[in-house]
């Protein structure tokens, strides 16, 4: 296992140097993160699927081509954000030169997550590098074609002092939570979330928990249930459903359910055909622990409405509905 000490120490150390504070060296890191997309576009898009069966347009829509302007718009803004403000000044203070300067935090943890695991890893990585801070970097285990992948070329585009990749699991997450930090960025799980949010208070350190929520939608007679439909299901399927703020449920009526059903049938087959596991446009279920517990979900949460076709050799589950009802009672005191 890497030596996570020598690790956080020798970030730290580089950080107090002063290196990753210049606008030139953070103007040339995120045009090396820009050239690194622009460059590997096929290798990139091949790592995600063998992750997640993304299709290319899809890798390179939601992925890698949203990564790349993301940073050619930070790259636009990079000066005037880093340019310290001048604020309103009071008359306690009307005599001073009043400044807000924008510092760099320090050493910073990222750790990544497996249903984007590009976006999700590099996005707060290049907003870390434009504020002038070094970065420790920890993708997602679970999809580990993109974290070898990102292991690879960062070392190779990047300077590495200022960015490493750590690989590894729970226990080097873990091993790595232990250090302090001088800020965490942690996608995924509430559960994982509050580890990572206890272990930081044990340093007082800062951070972000993008845990995702959940996406409900109401539909009632009065909208065009067709472009409603087409809709929600163009947020539902992109990658299979496993996306943070994907529709999670359906508030209707059951006159309204029925015409949805019916739409809903008539959508998909149009985008995928009857044969859904037939379609390369059409994503897989991350690992085998994820396709059994989504399994156990759709077997346990309802009844099968549309859809309900599972493939566990392939990881396949087809873009499924399930109806449940809810008896509302209305009391009068």
């Amino acid at each position: 296992m890497v030596n996570f000490g020598d690790l956080v120490q020798n970030a730290r150390d580089t950080f107090d140097s002063g290196k990753s504070k210049p606008y030139e060296f953070r103007r040339r890191q995120l045009q090396q993160l820009v050239r690194l997309y622009e460059e590997n576009q096929q290798d990139l898009a091949n790592a995600l699927a063998a992750d997640l069966r993304k299709h290319k347009q899809e890798a390179v829509l939601f992925e890698i081509e949203f990564l790349a302007n993301d940073v050619r718009n930070t790259l636009n803004h990079l000066k005037q954000w880093m340019t310290p403000e001048k604020p309103g000044k009071d008359i306690a203070n009307m005599l001073d030169g009043v400044y807000i300067y924008p510092d760099p935090y320090g050493v910073c943890l990222i750790i990544g997550a497996w249903n984007y695991p590009l976006q999700l890893s590099l996005l707060p990585a290049a907003g870390a590098i434009a504020a002038g801070n070094v970065v420790i970097l920890k993708p997602s285990e679970v999809a580990p074609a993109s974290a070898k992948i990102m292991a690879e070329l960062l070392p190779k585009y990047l300077d590495n002092d200022t960015f490493q990749v750590v690989l590894g699991g729970v226990e080097e997450t873990t091993e790595l939570l232990k250090h302090r930090f001088d800020y965490i960025f942690y996608t995924g799980s509430t559960s994982v979330g509050k580890i990572v949010r206890q272990a930081a208070n044990e340093h007082l350190t800062p951070v972000t928990l993008e845990l995702g929520g959940k996406s409900p939608l109401y539909i009632d007679s009065s909208v065009n249930i067709e472009l409603a439909v087409r809709r929600f299901l163009w947020g539902k399927c992109i990658n299979a459903g496993q996306t943070c703020i994907a529709p999670d449920y359906i508030l209707c009526s059951r006159q309204v359910q029925a015409q949805i059903l019916n739409q809903a049938k008539a959508v998909l087959d149009s985008w995928y055909t009857e044969q859904v596991q037939g379609s390369k446009h059409y994503c897989r279920i991350v690992s085998d622990k994820h396709f059994q517990r989504l399994k156990s979900l759709v077997h346990s949460s309802g009844t099968i409405a549309l859809g309900g076709d599972m493939d566990a050799s392939d990881r396949f589950i087809s873009p499924t509905i399930l109806e449940f009802f809810l008896c509302c009672l209305h009391f009068k005191y």
